[in-house]
């Protein structure tokens, strides 16, 4: 009985773990014969497990049920479901904190006690910054807006912009994209006849959504691309062009999103397009990237800025 147990679980685990098995497959995994794995499957089901048969072929696959199964995972998993509930119960998307807190108490009180000493270490040794978090989204909005992207369905929302002002949109979205503490929906608006970029916890989804449409290609062939030339070159006040000498692969490594976008030139130079609020900022951006560069276009302040830089540098060495 107790083999038979132990090997049910296994059986469950290697169906959790991939899509389809052929009982070929199962039954070599096992040791046992595809009798046997029959008769188990049919257990699993009685269990209230939703083992489906595969069509065409001798196989099986775990189906979605009407109720969430007990979930069989390995340690590392079991770890990393674990470090993604704690960063949860504190990120950025409103209304999940005491679930994923609630989620979390679960787990941690059947791990075993050689993973659980591996998380509590985890969380002794993680110190959380004072820095301000980023504006916290509605779960339920981000849900609504990823559904009408999965659908290619027209949405209708209200937007606020930095500035306060409101506007009624209807657009087409494409992808929810996730660049450091901000979510923000990248989406063809048919008011505007062209691609925008919106802030989600700026957006109220007004549903129910329109109808499908056609999926369109992302602009510039990349959304992060996009997204990241949006940011760090329409929405900043003080802007410059610099070549810098590495190549982009290199450059791109060490810019982070909405910082500047990095534009091969040659396969040993590339062009980097960034944004600041000031001519200051700017002059750190550009020093940050520790490559040699020259300064295609910038507004006039930036080279007193740059002046001012080296004068700092010049009296730190004395000289």
């Amino acid at each position: 009985m107790l083999e038979t147990s132990a090997r049910l679980l296994r059986l469950l685990s290697l169906l959790q773990a991939h899509r389809d098995w052929s009982g070929a497959a199962l039954a070599e995994r096992l040791g046992v014969t595809t009798r046997t794995v029959r008769r188990d499957v049919d257990r699993l089901r009685e269990l209230g497990y939703p083992v489906q048969a595969l069509q065409g072929r001798a196989g099986y696959r775990l189906g979605a049920g009407a109720a969430l199964p007990p979930l069989l995972l390995d340690d590392d998993e079991a770890v990393a479901v674990v470090v993604g509930l704690r960063t949860a119960s504190a990120g950025s998307v409103a209304g999940i904190e005491e679930t994923s807190l609630r989620a979390l108490a679960k787990l941690e009180a059947v791990l075993p006690s050689r993973l659980r000493d591996r998380v509590q270490t985890l969380a002794r040794a993680t110190v959380r910054t004072g820095t301000a978090p980023g504006p916290q989204v509605s779960a339920d909005a981000l849900v609504v807006i990823a559904d009408a992207c999965r659908r290619s369905e027209r949405l209708r929302l209200d937007y606020t912009t930095a500035t306060g002002a409101e506007s009624r949109r209807t657009v087409e979205p494409h992808r929810l994209v996730n660049f450091g503490r901000h979510w923000y929906l990248v989406a063809w608006d048919l008011d505007r006849q062209d691609w925008r970029s919106f802030r989600v916890d700026r957006i109220v989804p007004r549903p129910p959504t329109g109808p499908r449409v056609p999926p369109r290609d992302p602009p510039d062939g990349d959304v992060a691309a996009y997204l990241a030339r949006q940011l760090s070159a329409r929405a900043w006040p003080r802007r410059a062009t610099i070549q810098v000498s590495e190549p982009a692969d290199a450059v791109s490594a060490r810019i982070w999103p909405g910082m500047g976008v990095v534009t091969p030139v040659d396969e040993r130079t590339c062009s980097v397009h960034l944004g600041a609020d000031t001519a200051a900022g700017l002059v750190w951006m550009i020093t940050s990237l520790d490559a040699d560069f020259r300064l295609i276009e910038g507004p006039p302040e930036l080279a007193a800025a740059f002046r001012d830089q080296a004068r700092r540098c010049r009296e730190a060495v004395g000289g």
